[in-house]
């Protein structure tokens, strides 16, 4: 499987459709017949258009970038905190704490590690931590960035 690249821009909109229980299925039906009104209508800060244009480009890739998942090519920080709360409903100073170079203590599940670090960009790096005495699937991990300042 190729590994889709899309910008930030993009995976918000689709993260923001699917985070308000819009199916892939839904998605696609609706950029097929370029009606884009019930989202405008709903989420009026956001440019649907952009994925039209997407979908239009390379349908086949795009139905990829939906089912297979994809990864954003640059994230900053506040990239970050909202793909997490858009695609985990992860949340800082509940789920997570953020620091200066990134974000620890996160706890994700097995399911949800592999969708992020397929997400993030190379400017990211996940470190695992195991969780202790914890029987569970999730892990704890830390998001640094790659390169500081």
């Amino acid at each position: 499987m190729e590994n889709n690249k899309i910008s930030m821009m993009d995976a918000f909109l689709i993260e923001t459709l699917r985070s308000n229980g819009i199916s892939n299925d839904e998605i696609l039906t609706k950029l097929e017949q370029k009606d884009l009104r019930t989202w405008e209508n709903e989420y009026p800060n956001n440019r649907f258009s952009v994925l039209i244009t997407l979908f239009e480009e390379d349908q086949t890739k795009f139905k990829s970038i939906l089912m297979d998942g994809y990864s954003v090519k640059f994230i900053t920080m506040n990239g970050l905190k909202n793909l997490l709360k858009l695609k985990f409903e992860k949340i800082d100073d509940r789920d997570y704490q953020l620091h200066e170079n990134g974000i620890e203590c996160l706890e994700i599940d097995e399911q949800q590690l592999s969708s992020l670090k397929q997400l993030l960009s190379i400017n990211w790096i996940i470190q695992e931590q195991p969780l202790e005495n914890n029987k569970s699937t999730s892990k704890l991990v830390n998001i640094v960035a790659a390169v500081t300042n």
